[in-house]
């Protein structure tokens, strides 16, 4: 008989995380008082505590800096923009709905296996510093894609999008319901492709809100937006951490954070998605979608906002990525328990 849709699996980690889908996860302790029992990869002591004070945290060089140029050249070239042209970046085009426009205004790019982002996915460094915040080995790296965000004018300009009072916000919003009595624990992060600049915008913060959320939620209404804060920024200021092309920023979901828009003339802020999570090896509909999407380069079905490239699809460019016996374990198509070549073989068997 199959599963419920809200049935939790149990990671295939020594700390009890459980989760339903393989995003958000349920835990005795949240990550912010989570007491190490391995020892740190990566990051430094001094990092792990702004980490669970603040709730992010930069690793400097998580991949090579011209790893992080080779990203931004086929990110340029997924998408037929000419760096050097600015007037391509603004060409006009039919969009398949709202959403695919806003995905387009915001800057996404919908590329998610191409070797390259790969490459980064199966850095041990990267891996390294995710096992740090999840105190656990075992985990399944997110099938996520590219940004590349212009000077938001002309077809690329905010005021496209109509403002909403609640919900979703850009700028500053909790990618978890903050009203629930026990928050889910989530992790995410991107990796810099280009060094970022306070004109270019990008990623933005309101660590002190993170750092006093329990005693600010007490004295908020009932009736508060789980979603989207409001505060004062002059008590709680909104900022935007420092990164080089390379670097990893990795943050936790209960940290308020958005995307600041590009006020520049003629420079881009760029980065790819990159988050790690407790694996779910008992959640076989989902390792065996992961692996297809791999196999395939289809889109990956975990979030509805993943629409493909309307015009030409990863699948119809280059073939599937290689993986190393990291990368294997990091989509699911091996066990972690070491079991990697029946895994590998039942993967391809389901697949075709």
């Amino acid at each position: 008989m199959p599963l419920p849709a809200d049935y939790l699996h149990r990671a295939a980690t020594d700390v009890p995380y459980f989760s339903a889908d393989g995003e958000t996860y349920l835990a005795r302790t949240p990550l912010r008082d989570l007491h190490k029992t391995r020892e740190l990869r990566v990051l430094s002591p001094d990092d792990f505590a702004f980490w669970q004070r603040y709730g992010y945290v930069v690793v400097k060089e998580a991949i090579p800096r011209s790893a992080a140029r080779e990203l931004l050249d086929f990110t340029w070239e997924f998408q037929g923009l000419d760096p050097d042209r600015p007037d391509t970046w603004y060409e006009e085009r039919e969009f398949r709905s709202d959403l695919d426009r806003d995905l387009h205004v915001y800057g996404f790019v919908e590329a998610y296996h191409h070797q390259l982002l790969w490459n980064s996915r199966q850095t041990r460094r990267v891996y390294d510093a995710f096992v740090d915040v999840w105190d656990a080995e075992e985990l399944w790296v997110t099938l996520d894609r590219l940004n590349l965000n212009p000077p938001n004018v002309k077809n690329r300009d905010r005021a496209l999008i109509a403002p909403t009072e609640r919900g979703f916000d850009i700028e500053l919003h909790w990618d978890v319901d903050t009203s629930l009595t026990v928050p889910p624990q989530r992790v995410q992060g991107i990796i810099a492709l280009n060094d970022t600049s306070p004109e270019t915008g990008g990623f933005q913060c309101c660590p002190e809100l993170f750092r006093r959320f329990d005693r600010w939620k007490a004295l908020q209404p009932d009736d508060r937006d789980p979603i989207r804060p409001r505060v004062d920024h002059a008590d709680m200021p909104v900022v935007r951490p420092e990164l080089a092309a390379g670097d990893l920023l990795i943050f936790n979901g209960m940290l308020a954070h958005g995307v600041a828009p590009n006020t520049s003339r003629n420079s881009v802020r760029a980065v790819q998605y990159l988050s790690m999570m407790p694996a779910l090896p008992t959640h076989e509909t989902l390792r065996r979608s992961r692996v297809e999407s791999w196999r395939t380069l289809s889109t990956p079905d975990w979030n509805a906002t993943l629409l493909g490239d309307a015009d030409r699809p990863e699948a119809q460019r280059y073939g599937t990525a290689e993986l190393t016996d990291l990368g294997a374990r990091l989509l699911g198509s091996a066990d972690w328990d070491g079991d990697a070549a029946s895994r590998e073989e039942e993967s391809w068997a389901v697949s075709a």
